[in-house]
Parts: structure tokens; C-alpha cells; sequence
């Protein structure tokens, strides 16, 4: 039987990222994700819905989702639903699904610092804290976009 697992999300950072390793120093990090729908009820009144995800990413970018995302930061995720059970302290079996990351993308208005870096809307249009540097070649493990890829 086929199946396919995919996930794609854009939201905002619920909480800051919390990067952790693992015994064997692979990086870990976790944190939430917000997407909102808005939409028209059938009185005409606006309405808004929040899903608040729960997401998890290994490796090298693991450390640069740490470095460069803080709550309320925009972000772009692909990955795949994982399903977690496990035993609470009262003895009750839990469950939760989550998104382990596969990929993700900086979004939002540019470096808003004026210290280089993508600038305004590049392909890391994210930018991070003044105090940092953009995110080079090394933080992803590979090449960025080059000018011929963007879209636009």
C-alpha cells in the first residue's frame, strides 16, 4: 500500500527555539508554531482560527533555527508528521502528533538592522538580531539560492 507523509506549514514562532543534543552531539532543537485561517462565517462576521504545532528539527540547521528564530518569527516548514506516545507521571498513556522538520525557510520583511546580510526580501529575507551575522553557506551545509532561482 502507498502512503505519503508531507507537511507544509508558514506560521510564526509560539515560543523561543530550544536547542538541545543528543549523546552522540547531534543537534536538537524544538519549538512551536502558530498558522492562523481567517475566513467569513455564514452571518458575515470574520472569523479566525489558530493551530498551534508542536516541531522538531535535527542537525546542522537545528543550530541555525536557534540562532537566527525567536518567538514570533515568521518561518516557512516542510517536514513530515511524526506520532509520539509515552507514559505521564500518573500513569495515563499520552499522545501528540508533531512536525519533524525536514526543511525551512527564512521569511518576513529583510534585515531590519541595516547591517547587510539578504536585505529586503532575499532568500533569507528573515534576517537575524542586530548583534549577529547573516546566515552564511556553512550554517546550512549547502550552497544559498543564487539570483537565477528566485522566482521573481
Amino acid at each position: 500500500m502507498a502512503s505519503y507523509n508531507k507537511v507544509i506549514l508558514l506560521g510564526n514562532l509560539t515560543r523561543d527555539p530550544e536547542l538541545r543534543y543528543t549523546p552522540s552531539q547531534t543537534a536538537v532543537v524544538d519549538f512551536g508554531l502558530a498558522t492562523n485561517r481567517r475566513w467569513r462565517g455564514q452571518d458575515g462576521s470574520e472569523r479566525n482560527e489558530t493551530c498551534f504545532v508542536d516541531c522538531t528539527m535535527f542537525g546542522k540547521r537545528a543550530e541555525v533555527i536557534s540562532r537566527y528564530f525567536k518567538k514570533g518569527t515568521p518561518i516557512f516548514v516542510d517536514g513530515r508528521l511524526t506520532y509520539d506516545t509515552w507514559t505521564a507521571q500518573d500513569g495515563s498513556k499520552r499522545s501528540k502528533l508533531k512536525v519533524t522538520v525536514e526543511n525551512f525557510e527564512f521569511v518576513g520583511q529583510g534585515n531590519q538592522s541595516g547591517n547587510g546580510g539578504a536585505g529586503r526580501g532575499g532568500a533569507f529575507g528573515g534576517g537575524g538580531p542586530a548583534d549577529q551575522s547573516a546566515p552564511t553557506d556553512d550554517d546550512f551545509g549547502q550552497a544559498p539560492f543564487g539570483s537565477d532561482d528566485i522566482p521573481f
